[in-house]
């Protein structure tokens, strides 16, 4: 239990919990820290395989940032890794899921964004209305969600910082599937199993050769990238046991190397 989040180790899964409730989980520069510091471990410790978000209590996953504490005129300056230590992190092949449990705004939002699941209840609430006061979703919202969702739907969020519902984020595409209020981390958990049952290379490499090739000037650069990943996943025993599980008729009993 840190001071800002905790953090429970379930098997294989680190479950990390934003403990700000009194301030609908939003995060000051102290809380950045700490988070950072723990996707660091978590990116760096070879028997985690599987990360959670979420926040503490039923209303909020995260308000975003603190505007009380920057209003206050408190040190703003935060970590490399970006806003929770996820929104800069580009280095983590590893998967991230966001258990939206209520409110994700602003850089709670652009923390969703930056994971590569979001599973959201039926009172999760999204948007970016940085604009409203001020400010600007430079956590990676403002190029992120262009990404996901088109630009045309991107700019009527954007613009307008208006609220869209977990349903509707599910219709736009950045929300993978809502549950009922109180279910998500059941929901959270149910698709950590589901990645652990395939090999852990391979959905790092899956990860990694699916962002880095968005980037890529055109399809036939993509596949033909290369990929760190893809030759740890080569190189690996996973590689041989996965195809011999299958034959044998049995589960595959994945090292992750």
């Amino acid at each position: 239990m840190g001071e800002f989040c905790s953090v429970v180790k379930e098997g294989r899964v680190t479950i990390v919990t934003i403990e700000r409730e009194a301030v609908m989980n939003a995060l000051h520069p102290p809380a950045n820290f700490e988070l950072a510091e723990v996707f660091d471990d978590f990116a760096a410790d070879p028997a985690q395989w599987v990360a959670i978000i979420t926040g503490a209590g039923n209303k909020a996953f995260s308000a975003g940032n603190d505007l009380k504490y920057q209003a206050s005129g408190g040190e703003m300056s935060g970590p490399e890794s970006g806003f929770a230590g996820l929104t800069h992190r580009f280095d983590n092949p590893k998967p991230v899921i966001a258990a939206v449990n209520g409110i994700a705004m602003g850089g709670g939002f652009e923390i969703a964004l930056a994971c590569d699941i979001v599973l959201a209840s039926e009172n999760a609430v999204f948007a970016l209305p940085e604009p409203r006061v001020g400010l600007a979703a430079l956590a990676g919202g403002i190029h992120r969600l262009p990404r996901e969702i088109g630009m045309k739907r991107a700019m009527g969020m954007l613009l307008t910082g208006r609220r869209v519902s977990g349903e509707e984020g599910r219709q736009l595409g950045f929300v993978n599937e809502v549950v009922p209020e109180g279910q998500v981390m059941m929901a959270a958990r149910s698709w950590a199993n589901q990645i652990l049952e395939c090999a852990p290379l391979s959905v790092r490499c899956s990860k990694e050769s699916a962002i880095q090739g968005m980037n890529a000037s055109s399809l036939e650069d993509a596949i033909k990238g290369k990929y760190d990943q893809l030759h740890a996943m080569l190189k690996s025993t996973d590689f041989v046991e996965g195809p011999l599980a299958f034959a044998e008729k049995r589960a595959p009993n994945w090292k992750g190397n």
